[in-house]
């Protein structure tokens, strides 16, 4: 299904869609999203990107490979547990710093860095599958 219409509207569409899982992502904890529901609905940005346009375009977009995405996810989710180890409580406690950036106090946790890998798992894994169908798919 490479339409002309399909091909145009899938990189704004993808832009789009990534900009929300990042939105979901974000809200977390506190609300309903986090990880892997923000990795989903990237994953299937790239994955309607890919289909549109072609695996080559996909992984130009990428920058890195899609397991090396996970890779680095799955680093970033057990650094977050480490970080509750050095600081003398049981490992995954979560911990929260609050550095002011620009006259604003945020708040950064180990929840959120864990998300953040769990995020960039699920992106990487379903993308990396999503890509080995579709170029067994053209062949």
């Amino acid at each position: 299904m490479r339409t002309v219409i399909f091909r145009f509207t899938a990189p704004y569409l993808t832009a789009l869609m990534v900009l929300f899982s990042i939105f979901v992502l974000l809200r977390g904890h506190n609300d309903p999203g986090g990880g892997f529901i923000g990795g989903l609905i990237a994953a299937s940005a790239f994955a309607i990107y890919g289909i549109a346009c072609g695996v080559v375009a996909v992984r130009r977009a990428l920058w890195f490979h899609p397991m090396a995405i996970s890779g680095a996810g799955l680093f970033f989710a057990v650094v977050a547990g480490l970080f509750s180890l050095f600081a003398g409580t049981g490992f995954m406690t979560g911990l929260w710093i609050f550095p002011v950036f620009f006259g604003n106090e945020v708040a950064l946790s180990t929840p959120l860095l864990f998300d953040i890998g769990v995020y960039l798992v699920v992106v990487g894994g379903i993308t990396s599958i999503a890509l080995a169908l579709e170029e067994r798919d053209t062949d």
